[in-house]
């Protein structure tokens, strides 16, 4: 009985860890649209990024270029929490948080050191099928700058 009650327990368990993962929307990989995105020059390029679930986190890998036209690659794995989890591969910021505003929108934080380098806020289409990341930061002489790029889903 005891075995069986643990199973069940356990089933359960995936089953909700499954839904939460199926209601969000950026799942899945995603591809710069640079016709429709606006990218100042000197400013990092994410051809593609792809959101995974790993475990009961969530895993971003982004591939793209830098500020000066290098390959890039970021990887940050943790939960959709507004807390800070490390980030590798950019020079510029060693964590990054993100938070749920709503179903389709989350906000997001680039830190180096504790302080906030970039931030922004991804928009999920109501088709699904596009996201847009409004991303506001500074440049190598401490001026604002922002972009906007938009994602097509794959």
């Amino acid at each position: 009985m005891k075995a069986r009650t643990l199973l069940l327990t356990l089933a359960l368990c995936f089953v909700a860890v499954a839904v939460s993962f199926a209601d969000n929307p950026n799942l899945g990989t995603w591809k710069l649209n640079e016709s429709k995105s606006k990218i100042p020059p000197g400013f990092v390029k994410n051809t593609t990024v792809v959101y995974e679930a790993a475990g009961d986190s969530v895993k971003v890998t982004t591939d793209g270029t830098d500020k000066n036209g290098n390959p890039s690659h970021t990887e940050w794995t943790g939960k959709i929490d507004g807390k800070d989890y490390p980030l590798t591969g950019d020079p510029t910021a060693d964590s990054r948080s993100y938070k749920k505003i709503d179903s389709h929108t989350m906000a997001l934080a680039n830190k180096k050191d504790g302080k906030v380098v970039a931030s922004g806020r991804i928009v999920i289409s109501a088709d699904g099928k596009s996201r847009t990341l409004h991303l506001v930061g500074t440049d190598a002489a401490g001026k604002k700058v922002t972009s906007s790029a938009v994602y097509d889903k794959q």
